[in-house]
């Protein structure tokens, strides 16, 4: 019995020496130790994101041609972003943010001839204007990272005109977001790299097209029911 005392004695002390060695190696110093104190939090970001779109063809036939055309956002092509951060702490876990956002791009759009094969391929440039919404929820902080949740919504507005184009888009769009991230403190800034994923909500097919000079470009949009936007964006904040 004393003998198993003696071992469950060693193996206790053993383990509080094992935990109190995991303890010192995990805990560490703590850079800007009382920068999520603050109410308010500003910064910069910069971003890289793939926009897409997806459209409901309709199988519409052209009365005159006989064609049957199929649209498609058949490549992702990758942009870049510029903005600034604003953040409003409401407590220890939530806060609500906005990040007013330039957001440079493109669509590659392949519409399809059903019967013949035939393929036209165009390229969409945008220049969006988001300013979005959205709140944070953040665990609780672990040495010098704090990871993230966060929800909200987005309205964009495209500066570029899409007259001519086989495809004409309305310029605002609504989308929700959703992401993840992770503050990670630095001795002098805090760095926060996050993925977003913003999802189109409003249909930004116009069906009106008076803009064309080319009639023919009008068989693409009478093969389309609606379209919605997408983007993917990975960014990367300083504050």
């Amino acid at each position: 019995m004393r003998c198993k005392l003696k071992h469950i004695a060693f193996l206790a002390a053993a383990l509080a020496f094992a935990v109190t060695g995991v303890n010192a190696q995990t805990r560490k110093v703590q850079n800007k130790p009382y920068i999520d104190n603050r109410r308010f939090h500003y910064g910069f970001l910069c971003a890289v994101h793939s926009q897409s779109m997806s459209f409901e063809n309709n199988g519409h036939i052209n009365e005159t041609t006989g064609e049957q055309w199929y649209a498609a956002n058949d490549r992702g092509d990758i942009g870049f972003s510029i903005g600034v951060l604003g953040e409003w702490r409401l407590n220890k876990y939530f806060a609500l943010r906005t990040t007013p956002t330039i957001n440079f791009g493109q669509k590659h759009l392949t519409f399809r001839e059903k019967s013949s094969g035939r393929e036209v391929s165009e390229s969409m440039k945008s220049t969006l204007i988001s300013v979005p919404a959205g709140i944070k929820f953040s665990a609780l902080r672990f040495n010098n990272h704090r990871p993230y949740l966060l929800a909200g919504l987005n309205a964009m507005y495209d500066l570029t005109g899409h007259k001519q184009d086989a495809i004409l888009t309305k310029p605002l769009s609504l989308y929700a977001e959703f992401g993840l991230g992770c503050d990670f403190y630095m001795p002098f800034f805090k760095l926060i790299p996050e993925i977003k994923f913003c999802i189109g909500l409003n249909d930004i097919l116009d069906k009106n097209r008076k803009d064309l000079i080319d009639k023919t470009k009008l068989a693409y949009t009478e093969a389309v029911n609606s379209a919605k936007a997408s983007m993917v964006v990975i960014s990367f904040y300083f504050e």
